[in-house]
């Protein structure tokens, strides 16, 4: 495995817009390949923190988290995204904490221990500031995916993935490149996409525009940090032309 993700300094809240951070953490192993691994955070008008895609805790990281406010939710997004959720739980019992469709019978057979959780059903919403939008239409894969006014900012898990193959071990970067999911907009992994209905596919990617994001973080590569409406459009424009 490669020592460095490419996104350092790892465990380090970086702004992303007013009241959002995100946070860079180590590889975690995916099939045997080395996925960075990025969380979203953003600090709700009542102060508690909004904690999308907990990564692997560790002190300093925790007490970074802390001095930005008290964890107030944890977000397992989708069904490959919540390896760390029961860590955070013990960490913060005081969190409630959100989880996909499908996450809680994935932790079961993996042998991962969650805490109490409640799961993501369509329109939930935070304090006036976060929206959601569950994403339909495969027998695979659940995601849902989030809209943080403030900052206009839409917050992906899988849906994109957008690598630098430069960030990434030889044969990793080939294969991605290969796959087409790179820089600058990359795409939706071919598996994941052809296991949707592409009407229900089309209907959540017009549910995202909706939102006309100006931004977007993304769990696996470089993150949107302009023209995200414009970018995701371009993703799916074969879906969104077959209208």
């Amino acid at each position: 495995m490669s020592r460095t993700t490419g996104y350092e300094p790892l465990n380090v809240p970086k702004p992303f817009g007013p009241d959002i951070w995100i946070v860079d953490g180590p590889h975690i192993r995916f099939y045997g390949l080395p996925f960075s691994t990025r969380m979203t955070l953003v600090r709700l008008p009542s102060g508690g923190l909004w904690v999308h895609s907990p990564i692997k805790p560790e002190e300093r990281l925790l007490a970074r988290v802390e001095e930005l406010g008290p964890v107030a939710h944890l977000i397992a997004p989708n069904a490959i995204h919540y390896a760390y959720l029961g860590d955070w739980q013990a960490r913060f019992p005081e969190a409630r904490a959100w989880v996909a469709p499908g996450v809680r019978a994935r932790a079961i057979a993996h042998k991962v221990e969650l805490g109490p959780a409640e799961e993501l059903s369509a329109g939930a919403g935070w304090e006036g500031v976060i929206d959601s939008y569950l994403v339909r239409g495969s027998k695979v894969l659940q995601e849902a995916v989030f809209f943080h006014a403030p900052s206009r900012t839409v917050v992906l898990t899988d849906f994109i993935e957008n690598f630098e193959p430069g960030k990434l071990p030889w044969l990793f970067g080939r294969l991605v490149r290969l796959l087409g999911m790179t820089t600058p907009d990359g795409r939706m992994p071919p598996d994941m996409y052809a296991t949707f209905d592409k009407a229900e596919l089309r209907r959540s990617v017009e549910a995202i525009l909706a939102w006309a994001p100006e931004r977007a973080v993304l769990a696996h590569g470089a993150p949107y940090d302009a023209r995200a409406s414009a970018r995701i459009r371009r993703v799916f424009r074969k879906l969104l032309d077959a209208s």
